[in-house]
C-alpha cells in the first residue's frame, strides 16, 4: 500500500484487500462475472476503495 495513504475515519495506515462471495455480473442471465476487490482499514474496517477485478468482462 501507499505509505502516504491514511484512513479517513481513524487515520490508520494499515490496509488489506479482500473480496466477497458474490461476483458482479453484466446482467441477471449472465453465467460468469468478476470479483469486487475491497480495500479496507485494518484498524477500524472502513472500506476506502472498491474496484472490479476484470473490467474487460463488461465490454
Amino acid at each position: 500500500m501507499d505509505p502516504e495513504k491514511y484512513c479517513p475515519k481513524c487515520n490508520g495506515n494499515e490496509f488489506k484487500e479482500g473480496t466477497d462471495f458474490m461476483p458482479i455480473k453484466s446482467n441477471k442471465s449472465s453465467l460468469s462475472g468478476t470479483n469486487k476487490i475491497y480495500t479496507f482499514c485494518l484498524n477500524c474496517g472502513e472500506v476506502t476503495s472498491v474496484r472490479i477485478e476484470n473490467p474487460e468482462k463488461f465490454r
